[in-house]
């Protein structure tokens, strides 16, 4: 499987996005011919300054074998090309897309986190849901079994809260321990003549 990764930008969202099929092609053919200024032009920006061409014709060269096999299975007619792309808006969040039957479909976007395909995307999805303060969808980031748990606990300590008139609270000065029926204890703390939480599991 190949992944072809595009950045676009909301201005050229709409535009006509090439065939993916054509520049997998177009690397197979370079790739069995050992053509490294072609492979090195179908590189983005990014990647030709993290390899120079003379870095990247000596690769081409030591790795050429290689190339010419990797060449073959994707000119085979098993190979199936896989388009993504991230559409970055101004306020730098991004919105992940795949292509499918001709057309994007989003995967991923902004409140609205997708399967993450990498831990460094699940990491970047729990970055931003916790910068967000969003509990919804902190719980879309979450494996089915710990969400399970976080669910099942904060339900319990809202049922365990449901009559607070009703349980013991410890003061001890300006602080107060208060256990809670299934099994959780809230700390609180006052301050300024206030009660605030300080702390609960």
């Amino acid at each position: 499987m190949i992944s072809l990764f595009l950045l676009l930008s909301p201005a050229c969202a709409h535009s006509r996005v090439p065939d993916p099929r054509t520049a997998a092609r177009a690397y197979a053919d370079a790739a069995v011919r050992g053509d490294a200024r072609v492979l090195f032009e179908m590189m983005t920006r990014a990647s030709r300054q993290g390899l120079s061409w003379e870095e990247t014709r000596k690769l081409v060269d030591d790795e050429r074998v290689e190339l010419a096999d990797q060449g073959r299975e994707l000119e085979s007619p098993q190979a199936r090309v896989e388009a993504t792309a991230r559409l970055r808006f101004a306020d730098g969040e991004e919105a992940a897309l795949e292509l499918r039957d001709g057309r994007y479909w989003v995967t991923a976007a902004g409140a609205l986190p997708g399967g993450a395909r990498t831990p460094e995307e699940a990491l970047e999805q729990l970055r931003r849901v916790l910068a967000r303060r969003s509990y919804a969808a902190l719980m879309r980031v979450l494996s089915p079994a710990t969400r399970a748990a976080v669910e099942n606990d904060v339900r319990t300590l809202v049922d365990g809260l449901s009559a607070p008139g009703t349980l013991p609270v410890e003061v001890l000065g300006d602080g107060a321990v208060v256990p809670v029926p299934g099994g959780h204890r809230v700390k609180l703390k006052r301050e300024a003549g206030v009660w605030r939480v300080e702390d609960f599991d």
